[in-house]
């Protein structure tokens, strides 16, 4: 079993860190043209999706 990336609202945060809402299937012709963003620390609870079919990633940093 993997890790869990994908998150729902209500669910809780399990690290710290800046979520951005991605459509549920992620493809790249189903692109969110303005994702909300949210920062929540460890377990806290994910706020509602704009949309039922959209989840909560982990938005990861930039590598230099």
């Amino acid at each position: 079993m993997g890790e869990v990336t994908r998150f729902h609202a209500g669910q809780k945060a399990p690290n710290d860190g800046e979520y951005r809402e991605v459509g549920e299937n992620a493809a790249v012709h189903s692109a969110i043209e303005h994702p909300a963003h949210v920062y929540l620390n460890k377990g806290e609870k994910f706020p509602e999706n704009s949309n039922e079919d959209r989840a909560w990633v982990l938005q990861r940093r930039k590598q230099r």
